[in-house]
């Protein structure tokens, strides 16, 4: 969703639930831009020229809530009105954790939901944009609440060894969760440029913070990681965008790949991607909060699917759907589409409940659990 989509989100939902941003909240929840050493890395970027990081092509948003009336209108429709853009019952989730012993070998991914991952690889394991918040925003008493009850508590969660964000949107960088990972875990956070600062700015020690551009590659332990390229936008504040860097991510293993897409439009980059550090074992992909009014930011169902495809992915497990109303769409809708387009293009789909973990050498079929409920 666009900067100024999530603008008037905020106003709106602010205004009829008539309540104020928690004043106290918002400066920290906003994190700080680059400076010193980490800006002029950003600087030195091929992705960042006059002030911002860019795409390799123009990303114009179409939904203009400030300027268009029935844009206004669809947005509080939004805000107002959940139907069919939330499930009718309640959300089954599996609130078993992961093994606390690392798994020596194999491959195994436990989503819980949103974007929120494990992936337990090779005897390590990888943690993708974590946020157990009730709300993606900056305040504790308006934005996006959550759908479905998190999981597991992040008592539960096993010791890791990376944890991975792909850009610094609410609902993929949440304060309160880096927080209590910086005090509670070991693990180094390896990010996007100039996201480091978000991560300084909430006392996160700075020899934890690994950033990187794309292409960039790191190492932790017997893990390869490597930021590749998306096609989104960043931004904490509503005046304020494409400060930080946003990106897809690549964790290989001795054995086994993962491709993780971030938040993103569908581009030629994936293909490229494909060729350079696939095939992969297992692919997470963005299905959910596409519109027609920002085409080029977040990707269909069906684009997910060719995503996968152009990766060279084996088992394609999809995200950024079913936690929180983020797009105008039906709730369970990107699960139905991505599983139609999936079984006419011969990929091999998981679709896990929030919380179940999935072996991907024995992927669990589909069931269709969300079609009760949808």
């Amino acid at each position: 969703m666009g900067t100024r989509a999530w603008a008037a989100l905020a106003a709106l939902a602010a205004g009829a639930a008539g309540l104020a941003w928690a004043a106290r909240d918002i400066p920290v929840g906003y994190g700080a831009e680059p400076s010193g050493e980490r800006a002029e890395r950003v600087r030195r970027s091929p992705q960042y020229r006059d002030g911002a990081f860019h795409n390799d092509h123009d990303t114009p948003m179409e939904f203009n809530p400030a300027r268009n009336a029935d844009d206004r209108h669809r947005l509080r429709s939004l805000l107002t009105d959940g139907g069919a853009r939330k499930p009718t019952g309640a959300i089954p989730v599996v609130t078993e954790a992961p093994p606390r012993s690392a798994v020596d070998d194999g491959l195994y991914v436990t989503w819980f939901g949103h974007a929120s991952s494990l992936v337990e690889i090779d005897g390590a394991r990888v943690l993708f944009d974590p946020i157990w918040s009730d709300r993606c925003s900056p305040s504790r008493l308006a934005g996006p609440h959550r759908l479905h009850a998190v999981p597991i508590p992040l008592t539960d969660l096993p010791a890791l060894d990376a944890i991975v964000i792909s850009h610094d949107h609410y609902d993929h960088l949440d304060m309160n969760t880096i927080v209590w990972l910086a005090n509670n875990r070991t693990a180094p956070f390896i990010v996007p440029l100039g996201v480091g600062a978000h991560l300084e700015s909430w006392h996160v020690p700075a020899d934890r913070i690994i950033e990187l551009d794309w292409h960039d590659q790191t190492t932790v332990g017997n893990l390869t990681l490597t930021c590749t390229p998306g096609q989104h936008f960043s931004g904490r504040k509503i005046a304020k965008r494409n400060y930080t860097l946003w990106s897809s991510w690549v964790v290989v293993g001795p054995t086994h790949r993962v491709f993780y897409s971030g938040d993103t439009g569908y581009f030629e980059g994936f293909a490229r991607i494909g060729e350079e550090y696939g095939p992969f074992d297992a692919t997470l992909i963005q299905i959910g909060a596409y519109d027609a009014g920002w085409p080029d930011i977040h990707m269909t169902p069906e684009q997910g699917i060719a995503t996968h495809v152009d990766v060279r992915g084996g088992v394609m497990i999809p995200v950024h759907w079913c936690t929180f109303v983020l797009a105008f769409h039906p709730w369970g809708e990107p699960a139905d589409r991505a599983w139609d387009e999936s079984k006419a293009r011969g990929v091999t789909l998981s679709i896990p409940r929030p919380g179940q973990r999935v072996d991907v050498a024995d992927p669990p079929a589909v069931d269709g659990w969300w079609q009760t409920i949808a």
